[in-house]
């Protein structure tokens, strides 16, 4: 057996991280900074630097994630599940992280067609031409209902394709307005998507690559979880604890802390952002003094 390279010893074990190129790579970044890390990307080079010397990234296009990653390739990346669906292998999740290009939630591949068309639901497509990027799914989806179609990879700008290039389309959407300003209308969604974690059977079978796995999914989730939360802390007399107790949507019990003046108590707590503006008016009213809300980094359950 050779001995270990300088190199080596000084970097004894390293991860492979595949990260998103494409629409998902500027959110991807973002979320690994929330997160905790900083990665790099000069626009030209495939490999990004991280401020983490025990992880190596390459950015790779989500369509070809779960390939690299059932190869050996990498050890791990980050694509949606509707393209490992897609590939056909199987690999394991070793977590779910709900981000897209724009939002916080799902992704949908939908069946669209022309607002004109005709066309209500997908047995009205009977014979015709379908173009989309998620081909093997969207046949199974045909399929799966007992409708003859022809699906026909599209290479991108699916939206312009109906009706002189196909009669429909299975696109990925989010907000639908691309749809919208290209005149087609959404009939049925064929799936729903979400970023994954993924992760090669090698790599689990590896003690610290499973360490740094958990480590790094952790602290994704953590950061994603904090997006959607605000802390709330506040002051109440011991007299209207209770009622203010009665107000707070906690994501676990508050916690609560005595002050110097023993008739009062300090409420610390985490609730929804979309809540904070109806909870603190009532906070308020129920006794709650010097309320401050402020963001979080990260939220680990």
């Amino acid at each position: 057996m050779r001995g270990r390279t300088v190199a080596e010893k000084a970097n004894p074990a390293k991860l492979r991280l595949g990260l998103p190129k494409g629409s998902l790579q500027d959110a991807t970044i973002a979320l690994f900074k929330r997160a905790g890390w900083n990665i790099y990307a000069d626009g030209r080079s495939y490999f990004p630097s991280i401020d983490d010397p025990s992880i190596e990234c390459m950015l790779i296009r989500a369509q070809e994630m779960a390939r690299y990653v059932d190869h050996g390739v990498l050890d791990a990346g980050l694509t949606g599940i509707d393209w490992v669906v897609e590939s056909g292998l199987e690999l394991t999740s070793v977590t779910t992280l709900t981000y897209a290009k724009q939002s916080r939630r799902k992704v949908r591949w939908v069946l669209a067609v022309p607002e004109t068309s005709g066309f209500e639901k997908a047995e009205d497509l009977e014979g015709k031409i379908i173009a989309t990027e998620l081909v093997e799914v969207s046949r199974r989806y045909f399929a799966q209902k007992g409708v003859n179609v022809k699906v026909e990879f599209s290479w991108g700008a699916t939206e312009v394709k109906p009706p002189m290039l196909a009669d429909a389309i299975v696109e990925v959407t989010e907000t639908g307005s691309s749809l919208k300003a290209n005149h087609l209308k959404i009939i049925d969604t064929v799936m729903e998507s979400e970023t994954h974690l993924i992760a090669s059977k090698a790599a689990l079978a590896d003690a610290w690559k499973r360490q740094k796995l958990d480590q790094i999914a952790t602290m994704l989730r953590g950061a994603i979880d904090a997006q959607s939360q605000v802390g709330l802390m506040l002051n109440v007399k011991r007299s209207d604890l209770a009622a203010v107790l009665a107000v707070l949507p906690a994501l676990n019990a508050p916690t609560i802390s005595e002050l110097s003046d023993s008739e009062w108590v300090a409420v610390n707590t985490i609730v929804d952002e979309n809540t904070a503006r109806d909870v603190i008016p009532r906070l308020k009213s129920a006794g709650g003094t010097g309320i401050v809300e402020y963001p979080l980094n990260k939220v680990v359950l």
